[in-house]
């Protein structure tokens, strides 16, 4: 059986194109551009078309049609690929549809929240295969562990999934084990108002089985609310709740590696996970302190820049909760040293729709210098005219603090490179391109 993968590039589907060619399928796959991950699968052999050659392709006379196509829910009806093969009548689903399918086949473990999803994911993955478990994981970032992918086969009948509510996603699939880490104001681009994300979260623990779980984070007020449903009482659902208050947070933040009071907050939610399957706890621990952290979550690395001796942080926090638990988990990490920000603002719309939380969060930042530059373009996300409406130099006057400025993308080298001194650190922040001054440095 051959599989077709539209936008094979994206986090989500490139793992799941690794799951059907480890099942032995034949895999081939599409993307505007080349990148890390479809230069990894081509590697483990699945063949690739990127750009304008993907629609060439199409029109040669011995093209051999796949019998199933998956496509990245960014791809709409319009779109010359995915119209070429519904018109032929070529089986199309989206990746959250498809992964919806894997979850029936196995006991789900879902990773949901606005914030956190791909850290506990890889966490809970860890103290899987740490209890013998042998877990097939599938999640949205790339994990050392993994050898620097973003997926695990596994023998068992356990699969760990990031489950993201944006489009509704994870309303396609059937977990047995529901972690939620939190909700946010967050995705209103599609979801429009906050009540629109809650009432998404609570649609999705209501795919619980009877005698299902729910493992909820009870310092959040939405999460909280979540877990005293009706819905989860009449149909026996054990709920299992987790808090900074509990005794253990204590314990965990002297063994996890990666900073800040949230990770800690992540593995309570693991802890809570691995008890609900009956893993002991000293296992639990053990999986946990090995840790080593997430591709651009809080990775930090060592570097030397005109000869001056630096710490350089790469994080993929682009909603205003993020960027605060990032600044101040590095605070923590290095409270005597002078720390530096680079934030690129990750869609017009966030940007817009989340005006005030950014405002506030720099507001009250405890960082010596921060560097807002432009905002990062999601290409089929923006509504007409919201460029006008926002920039970053705009965000910055409304912040209208001393540390806070403005910086052209081009200009972000030159200016960190003449004024960052020896023994800084560097926090260079957002889901766009910005990783690539990270790589740089």
């Amino acid at each position: 059986m051959k599989i077709h993968f539209l936008g094979i590039g994206g986090i989500g589907v490139s793992a799941l194109a690794q799951y059907y060619l480890a099942e032995g399928y034949q895999v081939s796959g599409v993307d505007l551009s080349s990148s890390e991950i479809t230069d990894y699968l081509q590697k483990l052999g699945i063949e690739i078309k990127i750009g304008k050659s993907a629609d060439d392709e199409l029109q040669t006379t011995n093209y051999k049609l796949p019998d199933l196509v998956i496509y990245t829910p960014a791809i709409k009806p319009g779109n010359p690929q995915l119209d070429f093969f519904t018109q032929k009548g070529v089986k199309c689903q989206t990746y959250p549809e498809a992964l919806g399918e894997l979850t029936k086949k196995y006991f789900t473990i879902a990773i949901s929240g606005s914030h956190g999803k791909s850290t506990t994911t890889a966490m809970t993955a860890l103290a899987l295969i740490k209890a013998g478990l042998d877990p097939t994981v599938i999640v949205g970032t790339k994990l050392k562990e993994f050898g620097g992918t973003n997926f695990r086969m596994g023998k068992s009948k356990y699969l760990v999934i990031e489950a993201c509510e944006y489009d509704s996603s994870f309303l396609n699939y059937k977990p047995q084990i529901i972690a939620i880490t939190n909700v946010d104001k967050e995705h209103l681009d599609y979801f429009k108002t906050y009540t629109n994300v809650v009432k998404a979260f609570k649609g999705f623990v209501s795919q619980l089985p009877v005698n299902g779980t729910l493992v909820a984070n009870i310092d959040d007020k939405k999460t909280n609310e979540i877990s005293k449903s009706r819905f989860l009482i009449s149909n026996k659902i054990s709920i299992s709740k987790y808090s900074l208050k509990q005794k253990e947070a204590s314990k965990l933040k002297k063994i996890i590696k990666v900073p800040g009071k949230h990770n800690i907050s992540n593995a309570l939610a693991v802890l809570a996970i691995s008890r609900s399957l009956q893993i002991n706890d000293k296992i639990t621990f053990q999986a946990l302190s090995e840790f080593q952290g997430t591709w651009r979550r809080f990775e930090t690395k060592d570097s030397l820049l005109n000869n001056k001796k630096i710490k350089i942080i790469s994080d993929y926090g682009h909603h205003p909760s993020e960027v605060k638990a990032t600044m101040q988990a590095a605070r923590e990490k290095y409270p005597q040293k002078k720390i530096w920000l680079v934030f690129q603002p990750h869609q017009y719309q966030r940007t817009y729709f989340l005006l005030k939380d950014f405002i506030k969060i720099f507001k009250s930042a405890k960082i010596d210098h921060i560097i807002i530059t432009d905002i990062y373009d999601v290409a089929g996300r923006e509504e007409s005219g919201i460029r006008q409406k926002i920039n970053s130099e705009k965000l910055v006057e409304k912040i209208a603090h001393k540390n806070v400025i403005y910086l052209a993308k081009e200009n972000l080298e030159k200016e960190i490179k003449q004024n960052i001194k020896s023994g800084d650190v560097l926090l260079i922040m957002g889901a766009g391109d910005i990783y690539k001054l990270f790589d740089k440095f």
